[in-house]
């Protein structure tokens, strides 16, 4: 196999006027990856470490929290679907608004609809609560109307 060319990308969101921005795209896009790439580089620069960046400039995070990926605690009879809600429920009740959240398709272990609600819902809560920095990937696309109902500015990210 022969050598893979890296493609850089940038991250420029508008904060503080912009707090959640929503990233949409198809299944293997790379929206985990940039959410990943994302609390990894804001965890390097916080701890004074090299970034592999022509440039950064970040607010001071008091925490990281992510719900990135899928698994599930069968030991303890815990569903997918179950172990999301527990780890989002902890985002909501610990994040604050110097806080990073980075969410991955929540709601995706239920129906779209119940999905989708629920997604609507945390956004709001995340917008209207907390005012945390907040990356937010997603495959429902409704969510983008949230731009023009709640959220400002330029918000939606599309890989």
């Amino acid at each position: 196999m022969g050598e893979a060319e890296f493609i850089p990308n940038d991250t420029e969101l508008d904060y503080p006027d912009t707090t959640i921005a929503l990233i949409t795209g198809p299944n293997m896009a790379g929206k985990s990856t940039y959410l990943r790439q994302v609390g990894l580089l804001v965890i390097l620069a916080q701890m004074g470490s090299y970034v592999p960046a022509d440039y950064v400039r970040l607010p001071i995070f008091d925490r990281v929290f992510t719900r990135v990926g899928a698994s599930d605690n069968l030991a303890q009879g815990q569903s997918t679907f179950l172990v999301e809600m527990i780890e989002t429920a902890n985002i909501l009740n610990s994040a604050t608004t110097n806080s990073l959240i980075l969410l991955d398709e929540i709601g995706r272990g239920t129906s779209t609809f119940d999905g989708l609600s629920l997604a609507w819902a945390i956004i709001e809560q995340i917008h209207k609560q907390i005012g945390a920095l907040t990356l937010f990937a997603t495959h429902y696309h409704e969510l983008t109307e949230l731009e023009t109902s709640i959220l400002r500015s330029r918000t939606t990210m599309w890989l």
